[in-house]
């Protein structure tokens, strides 16, 4: 990879590598973008097979928050932490606890959080280093578990695309096809079945599944989740899901759901735009985690301004359909063009500043 001919064309400021003997850590700090706010991001914990995989998947990550942060209208950047090692059985004090150090050396203009492969007792751990940790637990004055929120603007994302797919938002009787069904797809499901929608899931694990059938819903193989008919096809788990094999069997009307980079690539996106296909970009729709936290950045938590923030995922997802029917583009395309616009203006809003 060439890496400064890849940070100047995806527009990153700075890369941190991070090396402790010691406590076994190896780590990437990718920060994208500060121009709305200091980055944040979550720390990702997995054994990448190489460390080219885990700079990629730093990278990817980090433009995504930055992205995200900007279509939901908060004052943060974007980053991403990852960190290469199995969270199952190398994770320890030691080695978190370097990784706040590293964290800390930025001086606050990473904000690190929960991630695949990281929970609310790690941050403590990291917290232990640098106070520029968000999403602590609630009994140590941080935003807690984000899985409520993201779920809440999951479920606000769909009833946006419903009233633009069928003229009104209501989802009763609607088939959901859920592939996931981790605490986010859990939380929007309550919120789907409160409404009367039908429910269609599949998971890996079992007891995924077990508490689906406990709700009373119906469980099918991964493989027979993008065969049945619905109106909604909802990923929640895997990334790249979208792509050439699956777009074909899918039979709904909108795609929208948790799961972090849904599209296998952008030729995907265009070909959902092409059959009809109503497609919620993932960073607007899931959104509410990184809303979560932004309610206790320089501030006590604040819980319904999380709510209030998330709930408006809604009017967010209706500008992108907006901008999307007026310049003839595809969804994901729209969303881009949302957040390039807000960062471009706070831009020229500093250059004017810095020229008074």
């Amino acid at each position: 990879m060439e890496l400064f001919e890849h940070m100047s064309e995806y527009g990153y400021e700075q890369l941190v590598m991070c090396s402790d003997p010691a406590s076994g850590l190896k780590a990437i700090i990718a920060v994208h973008d500060t121009t709305l706010g200091p980055a944040c991001g979550g720390t990702r914990i997995w054994p990448y097979a190489t460390e080219e995989e885990a700079l990629r998947d730093a990278l990817r990550l980090g433009r995504a928050m930055t992205y995200k942060s900007a279509t939901a209208g908060l004052n943060l950047g974007g980053g991403k932490g990852v960190i290469i090692a199995d969270p199952n059985t190398q994770k320890t004090e030691a080695l978190l606890r370097a990784y706040g150090r590293f964290v800390d050396t930025l001086g606050g203009r990473y904000l690190t959080t929960t991630d695949v492969g990281s929970t609310g007792r790690d941050l403590e751990f990291v917290s232990q280093e640098t106070g520029y940790v968000v999403g602590l637990p609630l009994s140590l004055g941080g935003s807690g578990d984000t899985s409520i929120m993201t779920g809440l603007g999951v479920y606000m994302g769909i009833k946006a695309c419903a009233r633009e797919t069928w003229g009104t938002d209501s989802l009763r009787g609607k088939r959901v096809a859920m592939q996931g069904f981790g605490k986010v797809a859990f939380h929007t499901a309550q919120r789907l079945l409160d409404e009367d929608a039908q429910i269609v899931v599949t998971d890996v694990y079992q007891g995924a599944l077990d508490r689906a059938r406990d709700m009373g819903i119906k469980v099918v193989t991964p493989d027979e989740i993008y065969d049945v008919p619905c109106d909604i096809f909802s990923p929640c788990a895997l990334g790249g899901i979208i792509n050439s094999d699956t777009i074909s069997r899918l039979t709904c009307k909108v795609v929208a759901g948790g799961a972090n980079n849904q599209l296998m690539t952008d030729a995907d996106g265009e070909e959902l735009h092409r059959r009809g296909i109503l497609y919620a970009p993932d960073y607007v729709v899931n959104a509410g985690g990184i809303i979560n936290v932004s309610a206790e950045v320089g501030m006590a938590y604040n819980p319904d301004l999380a709510r209030e923030k998330t709930e408006r995922i809604y009017e967010v997802m209706e500008r992108v359909i907006h901008t999307s029917k007026r310049e003839e583009i595809p969804t994901f395309l729209a969303a881009d063009r949302v957040a390039e616009e807000r960062l471009a203006s706070v831009r020229g809003v500093r250059q004017l500043r810095r020229f008074r």
